[in-house]
């Protein structure tokens, strides 16, 4: 009896120390989570930087970001952001084929929520299109 009450109370005791563990961890909040170019003149690269915010309570630190495409280039810090403060993921876009788009951006980090994904969308148009 002494034996199963000793194992009950380390198995909670884990289960507790988990639980405190899991509310400690950091995680991100965007101002925005969709970017909307619009219409954007073929040939014309445009950027758009993704604000966000560490609202956890551990240092965030952001692992990787992959593009879906080569057209688009994900830059963003490899330096932790602390509770509280705010980093950036920065997209660039080479418009070089007509039509409307949507592409991804997939963040990877040690967040509570460890895989997010960003949204670029927006439609190119021709050149000559545009200078009219």
């Amino acid at each position: 009896m002494k034996k199963l009450v000793s194992f009950s109370l380390v198995v909670l005791s884990f289960i507790v120390l988990t639980a405190l563990k899991a509310d400690v961890q950091p995680e991100f909040k965007f101002d925005e989570e969709t970017h909307d170019f619009a219409k954007i003149p073929q040939g014309k690269p445009v950027s758009v930087e993704f604000k966000f915010t560490n609202v956890g309570d551990e240092p965030l630190i952001l692992t990787n970001v992959e593009a879906t495409c080569g057209c688009t280039v994900p830059e963003y810090s490899k330096l932790p952001v602390l509770k509280g403060q705010t980093g950036i993921v920065k997209a660039t876009f080479n418009a070089a084929v007509t039509g409307p788009f949507i592409k991804q951006l997939t963040i990877t980090s040690n967040a509570r929520t460890t895989k997010k994904v960003l949204y670029l969308k927006g439609e190119v148009i021709s050149a000559t299109t545009s200078s009219n």
